[in-house]
């Protein structure tokens, strides 16, 4: 028995591996940034499942169910604040510190430097 790649299978499985591919960058990476990153790429995979549930009803000839559809459009405006949000506090955080990850000790040559 071999299963078809119908479009639906095909994004819940891209959904799934940007799922994956987000978790590996907030485990590995230790860049700040690079973990912002990944937290974005987790929730565009997260959403992308959720608008693949919203239209597995539309294969049966029904219409797509309105409340997955809507908590996808909610999640991307708050995805994007909460990103906004979170380059600003890093960026303030490099600005006091002068460092860019969790690991350096020691701030990044422009700071040992006295450039501003």
């Amino acid at each position: 028995m071999t299963a078809a790649l119908t479009p639906t299978v095909l994004f819940g499985l891209g959904g799934a591996a940007l799922v994956g591919i987000g978790l590996f960058m907030v485990i590995t990476h230790p860049s700040l940034l690079r973990r912002v990153v990944g937290f974005n790429l987790i929730g565009a995979g997260i959403f992308l499942v959720f608008g693949v549930i919203a239209r597995r009803g539309a294969a049966a000839g029904f219409a797509g169910d309105p409340v997955p559809q809507a908590l996808v459009i909610t999640g991307i405006v708050v995805a994007f604040a909460a990103t906004a949000l979170a380059v600003a506090l890093l960026r303030r955080l490099f600005d006091l510190t002068g460092r860019r990850d969790f690991d350096s000790e020691e701030p990044s040559a422009s700071q040992s430097r006295g450039e501003p």
